[in-house]
């Protein structure tokens, strides 16, 4: 969980005079809010998703593999209304066989060679807020500054971009204030062509990321 606080450094113009020079000094503020409201974000299985053994022949030598589909239950619980956006950050950063900030990496094999990918998919017809009947997905490229118009298509979680929830369709007003929090996601794996791995070994997936809520 992130807390924002603004560091302001007020604009110094100095001028010259025949009679006196400005002081040299420079004015530093700082803001901020504490605020008593706490979420707490839970995964199911605690975060794990585990594909188990895979064999060799399950996967191409010359194409990319998807596996199957896995889900997660994430809840948010906030002890009063909070307004806030989800964003994840990759511990694997560069791993990825695909740069773009809604892949996650799956480490390297011995050889450091990448072994894949996968995804986090947010479905607003899977998520639930408080006793609303339908809720709608808002992202923001500018770290809150403007938000997307809000609907319900499905939506991969990004690296540099919030994620927010509001009852409103077609509103850019940013998510609105939740107390709890529920959705399914569901984790999309690929892996590497085989002919790119060096598989003299065994191959561990080893993908790892935090999910992050931001408040407003």
């Amino acid at each position: 969980m992130n807390t924002h606080f603004a560091v302001l450094v007020t604009t110094v113009l100095i001028t010259a005079t025949t009679n006196a020079l400005a002081a040299s000094t420079v004015d530093l503020t700082v803001k901020g809010r504490i605020t008593p409201i706490a979420c707490t974000p839970a995964l199911s299985n605690n975060g794990l998703v585990d594909y188990g053994k895979i064999s060799r022949q399950d996967l191409s030598a010359d194409k990319r593999t998807q596996l199957r589909d896995k889900t997660l239950d994430l809840t948010i619980a906030c002890n009063g209304p909070a307004r806030f956006a989800l964003v994840m950050h990759d511990n694997r950063d560069g791993s990825a066989i695909v740069n773009s900030e809604i892949y996650y990496g799956l480490n390297r094999d011995s050889s450091g060679n990448n072994i894949g990918l996968y995804s986090l998919n947010f479905d607003p017809a899977q998520t639930v807020v408080d006793d609303l009947s339908q809720v709608y997905r808002t992202d923001s490229t500018t770290s809150g500054v403007a938000w997307s118009s809000s609907n319900s298509r499905p939506i991969p979680i990004g690296a540099r971009s919030y994620l927010g929830f509001t009852d409103v369709a077609g509103s850019t007003a940013g998510p609105m204030f939740i107390q709890n929090l529920s959705s399914r996601v569901t984790v999309e794996t690929v892996i590497a062509p085989t002919s790119e791995l060096d598989l003299s070994a065994d191959v561990q997936l080893d993908g790892s990321a935090t999910l992050d809520m931001v408040y407003f």
